[in-house]
Parts: structure tokens; sequence; C-alpha cells
């Protein structure tokens, strides 16, 4: 049993290490290539930050057949990114982080709700739909939708001036580092990553055999929490530096990617449609996620001024969200 421990949290020290070195490159290969940092952190550094969950989630479905360790990882990653937020309120002293992030953020949140809501209803409706082979047509759904997401994100990003304007004021940070280094460091980063994420599901699998707690408990929860570490330095680090928009548009970005990858992870199990052979307690954690992001939503269209505790309302009502989602997970273990 030590040894399933000790494994977790050394995949876990070697994912938080290398994904927070992942982002940075990721960000030095923005400036260099001439990409928008608004644009990355919803896109390049969400997915990036994301990228435990892919590997995690392929290799759950592929080689250790344990679906409800993939769906439990991406799921419980969703939750976990929104607690992230209630985080960088604690962190940010000056005005609820609703108030200082730009409203653009709710469309990526929107599009993460839509996503979200199809999960639930592929779930429940999973006797009454026909594959497309071995794959769910939800799958093929949550691909498109992804892109047409960051194609109007894109979109809604070029037409905000004065945003680009700021931007634009923060630019060559890293004149002193060259494109083909940030490339190298990015690709020994990324294989650290992968390597790490691999061993996930095994070690989780026998956490739960070991512990007695089902799949579904475990991949939300442990696994959730150790693949979402990248996403939680990216952000605590864009916050130091001020710039909130970067760190609120990476976890609303990791949540549609998250479920992008969900689609993947079908592809790849061909014992049919994923969603058809999971536990459907995972309804449970996307509903949270959904309730979670909508009180995120109502924040940053509310924005309210001030925050006479630690925490803002909104974030208050996200953290009772995952009290919940955690107590009704652990009844159904």
């Amino acid at each position: 049993m030590i040894w399933l421990w000790l494994g977790f949290i050394g995949c876990t020290a070697a994912i938080l290490f290398s994904g927070t070195k992942l982002s940075r490159y990721g960000d030095i290969i923005a400036e260099k290539t001439g990409l928008g940092r608004a644009w990355i952190g919803l896109v390049l550094i969400a997915s990036v930050t994301s990228l435990p969950e892919l590997i995690t989630g392929i290799s759950a479905v592929t080689y250790v057949d344990v679906p409800d360790i993939a769906a439990g990882d991406v799921l419980g990653s969703c939750v976990f990114n929104m607690l992230i937020i209630v985080l960088l309120d604690a962190r940010y002293r000056i005005k609820p982080i609703s108030a200082k992030a730009h409203q653009g953020n709710i469309l990526a949140a929107g599009f993460g709700i839509v996503l979200l809501c199809t999960v639930i209803l592929s779930i429940f409706m999973r006797d009454y739909i026909s594959p497309l082979g071995w794959i769910g047509p939800n799958s093929l759904f949550f691909i498109l939708i992804y892109f047409i997401a960051i194609r109007l994100v894109y979109s809604y990003e070029k037409r905000q001036l004065a945003a680009l304007i700021k931007e634009k004021a923060v630019e060559l940070r890293y004149k002193d580092i060259s494109l083909k280094t940030a490339l190298t460091h990015y690709a020994l980063n990324a294989g650290v990553v992968i390597v790490a994420a691999t061993f996930l599901p095994t070690i989780g699998a026998g956490i739960a055999k070991a512990t007695g707690l089902s799949q579904t408990f475990v991949g939300n929860i442990f696994i959730a929490l150790s693949t979402s570490l990248p996403e939680v330095v990216v952000s605590w680090s864009a916050l130091r530096i001020d710039a909130v928009d970067l760190a609120v548009s990476n976890l609303f970005g990791s949540n549609m990617f998250n479920i992008f990858i969900l689609g993947l992870d079908d592809i790849f199990f061909l014992k049919g449609p994923l969603l058809a052979h999971v536990s459907p307690n995972h309804i449970v954690s996307a509903l949270s996620a959904i309730a979670m992001t909508t009180i995120a939503i109502i924040g940053l269209t509310y924005r309210a001024e001030k925050k006479t505790h630690v925490l803002a309302w909104d974030s208050i009502g996200i953290v009772t969200v995952y009290v919940i989602n955690l107590m009704f997970l652990y009844m159904l273990k």
C-alpha cells in the first residue's frame, strides 16, 4: 500500500515540476511566434496544463482498461479547476477576483457548461444513443464544439482593442531565450509529464482496490487533484504578476479542453462509447462543475467591488458546491 502512495506522490511531484516548466516555455513560444497571451491562456496554456489529463485518460482506456478513472479524472479536474478560482480569490486581497477578470471569460465558461451538459445527457441517455462504429456521437460533438468555441473566443478577443494594446506593452519578456531553446525545454518537460501521467491510472486502480474506494471516487478526487496541479501553479504564478485574465482564462480553457479530451478518450476506447461504460455517479461531478461554473459566471457579471472576508460571496458559493460534491461522491463510493 505504501508503495502505491509513494508512486502517487512521485508522479504528482513530477507533474507539478514539469507542468510549471511547460507553461513557462509555452509562454515563451507564444512570444517568439507572435501569438497573443490572452489567446495563449485559453488555448495553448490550457491544453498544456491539461496534458496530464490527456495522457492519463488515454492510458486508462488503452492499457489499464479503467474507463471510470479516465472519466473521473476529466470531470474531477473540471470541478477542481473551478475550486482554483477560490484559491486565487483568497490570494487576491485587493478586490474579488471576479471583479478584476474581464467579462470575456464568460464566453469560455458558457461553452464549458454546454459541454458538461452534453456529458450528463450522454450518460443519462446512453441506452438510447446509437454509436457510430465504436464511438459515441457525443464525442464528435465534444470535438466540434471545442473548435467552434476557440474560434469564437479568438474572434471576440480580436475585437477587444484595449486589451490588445495593453498586451503589446508586456511583450518581449524573454529576449535572452531563443525559440529553439524554448522548443527543446518544452519537449523535455512534456516527456516528463507524459511518463508520470502514464503511471497514474495503474496507481489509481491500485489505491481503489487497496482502500475499498470506487474507481469513480479515486478518479474524481486523487487522480483529478494530481493532474490539476499544473493549473494551480500556472494560475497562481499568473496572479503574482497581476495577470488575472491569464489565470482565469487558463481555468475555463482547461475545462473546455478536458471535455475535448473525453472525446479523444472515446476514440481510443474500442469497447464502445466510453460514457456507456462508466458509472452514472460521474453525473454528480458534472453537475457540480456546472453549478460552480454558473456561480463564477454570476460573479463575473455582477462584479462586486468589495469583499468583507477573505473570500468573495461567489467564491464561498463555489466552495460550498465543492464540499457537497465530495460528500455525495463519498456516499456513493
